[in-house]
């Protein structure tokens, strides 16, 4: 086996995030200790960029007014090497000082009129100047000769956002050289030329990845790394312009700056922001990410302490993903000490356990489909409800029903298809020729897809098509020719009832719609697209809106209980596989309602299509995050207990054990009999069945990974 690298070794991170005044007050004696207590084999530390922590010889780079005499740089970057740990240098590089600003204003993102974008008391650098091509080239170059770290690492690369169109000289240049147009007079997605803009601002941040990398390995070595943070949310990270997909195929390593769940994703976001990088860098690329222990929600505060529960079920999930922990600190003294202790147990159980959460792919056969191009050009301005909503939507139905799913991009497709059985593409409106061909490609070998909304409607640009391809492979007629961008919202208004509205049961024994015996109808209150089919089965239509209020009102007229338009369409593809497709856009709305009704129906339209193909069963009350993996001649699942935990706002106070569950794991190719419990401690028998190894477990605390072998 080939030696392996520092940055496939390095497994836990601390980050002291300094502030200015840390060069006075830093103790860094403390910092030493608490990465001794607390198993920490690498630190991320502040170099320069927004403030300088060294003394540098560039005289317009900002110094901590703080700084004096001290190198703060040189003093964690010793200290870190005399315990043998690894160094990342953090820089900060897209604003800098209004004096900066007068010395060369044409580094300095501008806007129409001239004016230099501002934000936070500072100047926003252009990505395409001489800011990002030569001088911070030479700041990488002294930090790297002079403190030797083992990579550098920057969290606001990125530039300004797509709604910061930069009009220096130098991108009124650059753009019209590589596109032969002239910039996009506004932000306007009905211009074909910003939508050009979007995709050159992606390359753009490209060209710099590659350039700050190349600067990297020049300066520090073949296994020195620069590395940008990342977000790791599909359908958020086009604001930041800048291309996931390619940044994980161009990184053996990734820094995810995704510090806590939000109000929309809850706590499972972090296992699949795991799933996702991993299906993007390698399965055994190591992805740590930045765990704040600050409060943030609906007010952040900096420097106070977040709940250690909140902060421990975050770092679960990540570590269920395969995320490795980063533990973020701001500032380097703390009067709220309480922060220290949030990891001390998760971390100690991480080092005795780097065994079962390294090296190992997942065992999932449902795909679930996810494209920037989607959320850029059919997104658009909107992209939360008509990307993130119905993407959320399915990834809490399948968490809730303990279904693996593995997150991966329209253009890897193929890549993946020969392990999956079924596909899910929700609302993924803009498609390329490329990536429904692989879709079709799919389809014909046997799998089943379930799809939903104007998924394939428009092209890769987000115009509308002239045909549908998906539609018409599934005998599928469409009456609307483009996308309903509009989509109503709730409201809590009685006397506003236009979502008021059902779907009617049309075939109560089929598999979908289970458990709905004695319901004629279901809640619905969304958006539908009118389709036809002679091929695929109705199995629910639309009833229209009619008066919630007064209860006297409150009745379906005779004449429209049934409009008779399908809202729930599923059958046979005629190549071996199953289609579902929701009309309505059920997805969507399981997000913003919550409704256990569109969540049961998302789920057994999934089970439907894999028609008895499931990997892993686990039957047993609570909200559990289940992720299943195979490492050689072994299986691992990691179950996290999200039960009660996702309230919002709010943090998580306290956690209660779950379960009885029976598990199961689909396998043959060898014997089991005792299964561990990485984390309560023993084992506890497994017998086969079948093709399936089962066991059970009494009870599930705070989170479990079962090693069965």
């Amino acid at each position: 086996m080939a030696e392996q690298k520092w940055y496939e070794t390095t497994h836990r991170w601390c980050q002291t995030n300094l502030t200015e005044i840390d060069a006075e007050v830093c103790d860094i004696e403390f910092w030493k200790q608490y990465w001794r207590q607390n198993h920490i084999q690498g630190i991320i530390v502040n170099a320069g960029g927004i403030v300088a922590y060294y003394p540098s010889r560039f005289p317009l780079q900002y110094r901590s007014r703080y700084l004096k005499d001290r190198d703060l740089l040189r003093e964690f970057t010793d200290a870190a090497r005399e315990m043998g740990l690894r160094v990342v240098a953090r820089m900060d590089i897209n604003r800098a000082t209004k004096e900066f600003v007068d010395a060369r204003p044409d580094w300095f993102a501008r806007d129409r009129s001239g004016a230099p974008y501002a934000a936070g008391g500072r100047f926003l650098s252009c990505v395409n100047s001489g800011y990002y091509t030569e001088y911070i080239p030479q700041l990488l170059e002294e930090i790297l000769t002079t403190y030797h770290p083992d990579g550098i690492t920057d969290n606001s690369w990125q530039g300004p956002s797509a709604k910061q169109i930069c009009y220096c000289d130098t991108c009124r240049e650059k753009f019209r050289r590589d596109t032969g147009l002239d910039l996009p007079q506004a932000p306007d997605w009905g211009d074909k030329t910003y939508k050009v803009w979007i995709e050159w601002s992606f390359r753009s941040r490209l060209e710099n990845w590659e350039r700050f990398n190349a600067v990297a390995r020049e300066f520090g070595g073949e296994d020195c790394l620069w590395m940008g943070m990342v977000n790791a949310n599909p359908v958020s990270a086009h604001c930041a312009l800048y291309d996931l997909k390619e940044i994980g195929e161009r990184s053996p390593m990734l820094f995810t700056d995704h510090q806590s769940r939000d109000e929309l994703n809850g706590f499972e976001q972090n296992s699949l922001n795991g799933m996702l990088l991993h299906s993007l860098a390698g399965w055994d690329a190591v992805i740590p990410e930045s765990m704040a222990n600050y409060v943030r929600g609906v007010q952040t505060f900096r420097r106070a302490c977040t709940p250690k529960l909140e902060m421990r079920k975050w770092m679960q999930e990540g570590m269920a993903g395969g995320i490795s922990p980063w533990m973020h600190f701001i500032g380097a003294r703390q009067e709220d000490r309480r922060q220290f202790e949030n990891g001390r147990p998760l971390l100690d159980w991480h080092s005795r356990n780097e065994d079962a959460l390294y090296h190992r792919t997942p065992v999932a056969n449902v795909g679930l489909v996810w494209s920037q191009r989607n959320v850029s050009f059919y997104g658009q301005d909107e992209s939360r409800t008509l990307c993130a909503e119905p993407w959320r939507g399915f990834t809490r139905a399948l968490t809730r029903a303990r279904i693996p799913a593995l997150p991966l991009h329209a253009d890897h497709i193929a890549r993946y298809a020969p392990g999956l059985a079924v596909l899910i593409l929700p609302e993924l409106a803009a498609m390329s020729d490329e990536q429904i061909r692989m879709v079709e490609d799919f389809v014909r070998r046997g799998g089943s897809v379930v799809y939903t909304g104007a998924t394939g409607m428009l092209d890769e640009w987000g115009e509308a098509r002239s045909r549908f391809p998906l539609d018409e492979l599934f005998g599928i007629r469409r009456r609307d020719a483009a996308p309903l961008r509009e989509q109503r919202r709730a409201c809590e208004s009685w006397e506003q009832y236009a979502l008021h509205t059902y779907l009617r049961i049309q075939a109560p024994d089929h598999p979908i719609l289970r458990g709905f015996a004695d319901a004629d109808i279901l809640p619905f209150g969304g958006e539908f697209y009118e389709v036809a089919s002679d091929r695929l089965k109705t199995l629910a239509t639309f009833v229209p809106a009619f008066p919630i209020y007064p209860p006297e009102t409150s009745f379906m007229d005779p004449e429209r209980m049934d409009s008779g338009r399908p809202l729930i369409l599923a059958g046979e593809t005629g190549f071996g596989g199953r289609v579902v497709y929701f009309a309505g856009d059920i997805d969507r709305r399981y997000c913003q309602y919550n409704l256990g009704d569109h969540g049961d129906l998302l789920e057994q339209a999934v089970r439907f299509a894999l028609a008895g193909q499931e990997t892993l069963r686990v039957q047993g009350k609570g909200y559990v995050d289940c992720r299943l993996y195979r490492q050689a001649d072994r299986f691992l699942l990691h179950m996290v207990n999200l039960s009660g935990a996702n309230r919002n706002p709010g943090f998580l106070e306290e956690e209660y054990e779950v379960g009885p569950f029976e598990i199961a794991v689909r396998a043959q190719e060898f014997p089991v009999a005792r299964a561990q419990l990485r984390v309560r401690g023993g084992s506890v028998p497994v017998r086969r069945e079948g093709n399936w190894f089962v066991l059970a477990l009494d009870r599930l605390e705070s989170h479990e990974l079962i090693v069965l072998e």
